[in-house]
């Protein structure tokens, strides 16, 4: 599966959601989710970041790609997504996390390395 993931900065914070589903159910995350058929990556990541957050963003640069392999017990692959991510910044809207999200913070960039993310299985 494709998938996009938007790094939103303001200032010295960054946003991070909380997972609601699977994979990475309760973990905070980057805004992002898989795109749609037809869908160009940073339409992908407008949307995205739009539904899970309340928010209206400018794309400012592709911060590359990562493989997010999940396997199960006996090692078979349960997901498999390439995510292209990219840095953006708010232009308007007022930030509330949705259904797909349990919450949303803005973290002060010091703060990201205590918190509980998940971790990519490799990157390209």
């Amino acid at each position: 599966m494709i998938g996009v993931g938007v790094l939103i900065r303001k200032g010295e914070e960054y946003l991070l959601i909380k997972r609601a589903s699977e994979p990475d159910k309760g973990l905070w995350s980057v805004s992002g989710g898989v795109m749609e058929i037809g869908e160009k990556t940073t339409e992908a990541a407008i949307r995205e970041t739009k539904e899970e957050t309340g928010l209206d963003i400018e794309i400012l640069k592709d911060l590359g790609v990562v493989d997010k392999i999940v396997r199960d017990e006996t090692g078979r692959v349960k997901y498999h997504f390439v995510i292209i991510d990219y840095l953006a910044e708010p232009v308007s809207g007022k930030m509330h996390h949705h259904d797909d999200a349990l919450d949303a913070r803005w973290i002060h960039r010091g703060t990201l390395p205590t918190m509980r993310c998940p971790q990519p299985s490799s990157t390209s």
